[in-house]
Parts: structure tokens; sequence; C-alpha cells
């Protein structure tokens, strides 16, 4: 069973309203070797809702203390990712999950890029929260874009 940001199934729950429908995904989940999640929402927000950016560094580091999510306006809604977090990697424990495909760039799901924390559309390396603490616990990440790795494995 794999994992799979919601947004990427075409449901619009992304912070905007939107979704970002992956074909592919959506074929996954019409077969049921898919399931759909959104870390956000799991922890606490509706859509749409400000957008966030991690402050201070990655994933990791909110994890561990050291850096927090923040929404435009300035509210710390760093819990609420904590929260969405844990509750993504209850369900990928339960379903017994192989892998996990997150959407990437995002505060929650990014699995090799997130935004820098400032709102300028700028891009640095590093993992979103949920990101982390599924790779934490040893389980596969990727993003959208190495889908087509896993084709061999599903």
């Amino acid at each position: 069973m794999i994992l799979v940001s919601s947004c990427l199934a075409g449901n619009p729950v992304r912070y905007n309203g939107t979704a970002c429908l992956d074909n592919t995904i959506q074929k996954l989940i019409a077969e049921k070797k898919a399931i759909a999640v959104c870390p956000e929402l799991l922890g606490g927000f509706n859509t749409p809702r400000e957008p966030a950016e991690i402050l201070g560094g990655n994933g990791y580091d909110v994890l561990t203390g050291k850096a927090k999510v923040i929404e435009r306006s300035g509210n710390d809604v760093t819990e609420l990712y904590i929260n969405g977090a844990v509750k993504t990697l209850e369900i990928a424990q339960e379903m017994k999950v192989t892998h996990v495909v997150l959407k990437e760039y995002s505060p929650s799901c990014g699995s090799k890029e997130i935004y820098n924390g400032e709102f300028v559309g700028e891009k640095v390396a590093g993992v979103g929260v949920t990101t982390a603490l599924l790779k934490r616990n040893g389980i596969q990440v990727i993003s959208e874009c190495e889908l087509e790795n896993l084709k061999d494995e599903i």
C-alpha cells in the first residue's frame, strides 16, 4: 500500500483550495493501491488557509524544537504541523505502507525542497515536518517528481 498527498489525488485541500492532480496517483487510488491523506487537515487546518513556511531550518529542526512553522501573518502553527505529521505516521503504520508520495515544497510534505521561510518564493534543500517524521521512523518518502521510480515496485 502507498500513502499519497491528498492534493495529488485531485482533492482541493492545498492552502489556497486547489489540487495538484497527478494522473498516476489517481490511477493508483482507483486500483486501491494507494490511499490519500492531507497532513495539514489531519493536524486541524481548514481549506483554504494562510500559507505557511518553516522558519529557522527544516522539518527535522521543527521536530526537535529548533525551528517553527509560521504563517505569512506571523502566527506560529508549529503544533498543528506536528499533530498532522503524527497522525499521518499513525495511518502509515496502521496501513503498513511501503512508500509515501508527498507534494514537494510543502512545509509538511516536501521531501527534497521546501520554501525558505521568507515568503518570497525561494526554495531551499530540506524536508517538511511530515516527511521528517516518516523518515525518522524508517518510511520511504518521495515526491511526485520521483513517482516514475516506483513503477516497478507498485
